[in-house]
């Protein structure tokens, strides 16, 4: 059994659930937020069988692309880097973490 910890843009949240509940792969949604552009995060737990692995990540990255998106510069602050035009982001992906999963039960 292995426990996948992934991170998607909360933009991809609802198509993934979607498509990992129809493939029968159990999930449990955490908020979250990402560091670099303070912008919504989903962090999903996924319990996968040692077998099945390979497909759920091939779903992952079929429901998780990539893709840029314009940003505004941030407010200016005493310590800031000097910004004044819009500039490009990727965004979107996931970044997924295995872990292996000593015992699991459902009570």
């Amino acid at each position: 059994m292995k426990l996948v910890i992934t991170i998607i843009q909360d933009d991809d949240v609802t198509k993934l659930i979607d498509k990992l509940t129809e493939n029968k792969f159990r999930v449990t949604k955490l908020a979250s937020t990402g560091g670099f552009l303070r912008a919504g995060n989903t962090t999903l737990l996924i319990g996968v069988e040692k077998e099945r692995l390979d497909e759920l990540i091939k779903t992952i990255e079929e429901v998780c692309e990539t893709r840029e998106v314009i940003m505004d510069p941030p407010p200016l602050t005493e310590d800031s880097v000097f910004m004044t035009e819009p500039y490009k982001v990727q965004v979107g992906g996931a970044t997924i973490i295995v872990l292996d999963v000593e015992r699991y039960e459902k009570v």
